[in-house]
């Protein structure tokens, strides 16, 4: 697993098992219980640190109105529904 994605898990909530000997083999999650809060933050900060890599750069989308130009980044957000 990237150090990105371990990060953002990490972020999120999950409990990591670091260096613990009786971890799984590659394990980096502890998966033995509910992560419903944590996979949607963790989807949060995907999304958050995507739409920051287009901070100035705008893009076309067709409205009722013809087509509107749109900051590429806020767009992104709105679409999977992450405020902020």
């Amino acid at each position: 697993m990237k150090k990105l994605i371990k990060e953002l898990a990490d972020e999120a909530g999950f409990i990591m098992w670091d260096d613990e000997e009786h971890a799984p083999v590659d394990a980096v999650v502890d998966w033995s219980c509910s992560y419903d809060y944590e996979l949607e933050k963790f989807a949060e900060l995907i999304i958050s640190k995507c739409a920051g890599l287009f901070p100035n750069v705008y893009v076309e989308i067709e409205t009722d109105y013809g087509h509107t130009p749109v900051i590429a980044a806020d767009y992104i957000k709105k679409h999977f529904g992450v405020e902020g």
